[in-house]
């Protein structure tokens, strides 16, 4: 049966739990697509070719500007151990807006029928890097809203940050919504964040609506990332320079 993209019309929040607090909650657009099948988009939307707002598999799964899209997370699962056979994936991504991208983090979620058994959080700074975190049970059984996964952090995001402490991931995943908590514990210099919304199909009006309410798309996320460094800077954050990226490009 093929799925029909959604839309998801969320909310982030981001909060710092150390001394130079800062806190803030912005409205996001998020697509929900099945990665492997690229029928059903609407007027507007465009997969692999350009558009008003577009996915391209280039800009997911592998090394960044030059992925390989649902081959690349099947392969990822799979060398997890997963067996993933008769597993339906979805990836949940801000789209390209006239061409630009830039998504902060993306989820690919891999179903076992209604029940999910596996995430993996594709993350990406600003500074050119990508590393991923593959989130699942050890015996990848089913996924529940209240189940915390766990995986260190290695990778740097943010320049107000070192690499240390690790994620406690969770997510609640259903046909009407998404809610994802992502806590970074560092002692008392972690982080909170949330990317939460309901789920509604995604059609030229939606689409329109996006442009309308949330003018420039990944161009306006990326001005908003700025806007919040520019306000810790100012409040004395101590910046870090970029490391080297990790090696493997999934923890």
């Amino acid at each position: 049966m093929t799925f029909a993209p959604r839309h998801m019309r969320g909310e982030t929040m981001h909060a710092r739990k150390d001394g130079i607090r800062n806190r803030f909650r912005y409205g996001v657009d998020y697509v929900l697509i099945d990665p492997e099948d690229d029928r059903g988009v609407p007027p507007l939307f465009s997969r692999n070719a350009p558009g008003l707002f577009s996915l391209h598999d280039r800009d997911h799964g592998g090394a960044r500007g030059n992925g390989t899209g649902a081959a690349w997370a099947r392969q990822v699962l799979e060398n997890a151990g997963l067996d993933t056979e008769g597993v339906t994936l979805r990836l949940l991504a801000q789209p390209r807006f006239l061409g630009f991208w830039f998504n902060p983090v993306a989820f690919w979620l891999a179903l076992r029928g209604n029940d999910l058994v596996a995430v993996i959080a594709e993350v990406n700074n600003t500074m050119g890097d990508r590393h991923s975190y593959l989130c699942a049970h050890d015996d990848f059984a089913p996924i529940g809203p209240k189940d915390v996964l766990t995986s260190q952090k290695v990778f740097h995001v943010s320049p107000f940050q070192e690499i240390a402490g690790h994620y406690r991931f969770r997510f609640a995943v259903d046909d009407d919504g998404i809610d994802i908590v992502i806590d970074l514990v560092d002692g008392n210099k972690g982080l909170i964040a949330t990317l939460k919304g309901p789920l509604v199909p995604l059609t030229g009006g939606s689409v329109l609506t996006m442009a309308v309410r949330r003018p420039a798309g990944a161009l306006r996320v990326m001005a908003l990332i700025l806007w919040q460094a520019a306000k810790l800077k100012a409040k004395g954050a101590t910046f870090r320079r970029r490391p080297a990226p990790p090696v493997e490009d999934v923890t």
